[in-house]
């Protein structure tokens, strides 16, 4: 399925209507004077988390439209939906480079998808921004010239993490995540710096349900066996549905604390209702809860053109395509060695505070709010939430020369 969107006031909506009439994309009444973005993610898969953050990045065209476009050119966003599938987004960003000619790439969710855009970036020395996957090995490992990172990172958010975890006084610690790039990557890097806070703590079980298939029965009754004190848990989406369901179900969770990543944003503790959990440590999104003035002109944005609260998506897609014009107006070019100068060390606000790309791995200082769970007239709720600046949670320049291969 592709999505072509033009934004920008009645006449990018007129167009759009006439091409839906005629058949025409829209792209065929392009005119000259316009930057192309390209712009992937998993729609159809993963919409909780998706819809509202293309709500987020068609407001911010219209915002920058608004405000004169990009040095006086106007921002269009041709956007494609991956499927949820590594070869399907491949074959979306050679169509965006190739035949849309976008000055650069944007999105992705799942991090393995995420690195495989990157890669594609890599060998078209295409610019990529890349939104919301997690995994370390985006900026590090796996890390190029051509990508760039605005989420915090695994590592970021597992130190933000680690930082209430280890003052707990559980000592057994299992394990739950999905099994593919993110889930692993959660893992290993929340028990790396875990075990260096701690190491009198012991591993005692690790269950890796497959990814949108989680069977919670024996996990739940896997990870009651091994009697831990604590859980780390990475589940998302209608999987943490379930295991939360069933793990309340079994008392998996009675008597225990629970670590989790993720599950504080809108997206994922919305669906549970009046059966959110209570008291686990996590990260995520406090819209409610957040009195900054840049947040509080965001909310007031969002809500005057949406009617609706956001999603931590919202933030993702709203800050993926602010970044992306400051980087091509800073470079007053679309070459993609241009755009690489201009935004290594780039900083711009976000509705978070002030935002930094490092030079030394392109990732974004962008932070995250941690605080525990609660409930609050029927639904979840993050109580005892603060922001922790993504900048306070990254490794040193030496430590990242050593993950990070030459390019």
């Amino acid at each position: 399925m592709q999505r072509r969107v033009l934004l920008g006031g009645a006449l990018a909506l007129t167009v759009t209507g006439l091409a839906t009439v005629t058949g025409l994309a829209p792209s065929a009444f392009a005119q000259s004077g316009e930057i192309k973005i390209g712009e992937i993610n998993s729609y159809s898969l993963l919409p909780a988390f998706t819809e509202p953050y293309r709500k987020g990045w068609q407001l911010a065209v219209e915002e920058v439209n608004a405000a004169g476009g990009i040095n006086g050119k106007k921002l269009v966003v041709i956007s494609k939906d991956d499927g949820g599938k590594p070869a399907e987004a491949q074959t979306a960003a050679n169509e965006l480079v190739s035949n849309e000619n976008v000055a650069m790439l944007v999105g992705t969710f799942l991090s393995n998808i995420g690195l495989a855009v990157s890669d594609f970036a890599k060998q078209k020395k295409a610019f990529f921004l890349a939104s919301e996957p997690l995994t370390d090995a985006i900026t590090w490992s796996k890390g190029n010239r051509y990508t760039f990172r605005l989420r915090p990172s695994n590592y970021m958010q597992a130190a933000m993490l680690v930082e209430a975890a280890a003052k707990l006084p559980a000592k057994r610690w299992a394990t739950i995540a999905p099994n593919y790039e993110y889930g692993q990557s959660a893992v290993a890097v929340f028990k790396k710096l875990m075990s260096e806070k701690r190491p009198d703590i012991q591993w005692v079980d690790a269950q890796w349900p497959p990814l949108g298939k989680i069977d919670a029965g024996p996990v739940v009754q896997a990870v009651a066996a091994a009697n831990p004190d604590a859980i780390l848990n990475v589940e998302f989406g209608a999987d943490l549905v379930k295991l939360v369901r069933e793990g309340e179900t079994r008392g998996l969770f009675k008597g225990r604390q629970v670590v989790s990543f993720l599950t504080g944003e809108p997206e994922y503790l919305d669906p549970l209702k009046d059966e959110a959990p209570q008291g686990w440590i996590v990260t995520g999104y406090p819209w409610y809860s957040i009195k900054t003035p840049e947040h509080e002109a965001f909310l007031k944005a969002y809500q005057a053109k949406y009617n609706d609260y956001p999603r931590l998506g919202s933030i993702v897609g709203y800050e993926t395509i602010k970044a992306a014009a400051a980087i091509i107006a800073k470079a007053n070019s679309t070459d993609p060695d241009k755009m690489i100068a201009a935004a290594e060390g780039l900083s711009l606000s976000s509705p978070f505070g002030e935002i930094t790309f490092r030079k030394i791995d392109h990732q974004s200082t962008l932070g995250a709010f941690v605080g525990k769970t609660a409930l609050k007239d029927g639904k979840g709720v993050m109580v005892d939430s603060v922001y922790r600046k993504g900048a306070d949670y990254l490794p040193s320049d030496a430590e990242v020369e050593k993950m990070r291969p030459k390019d």
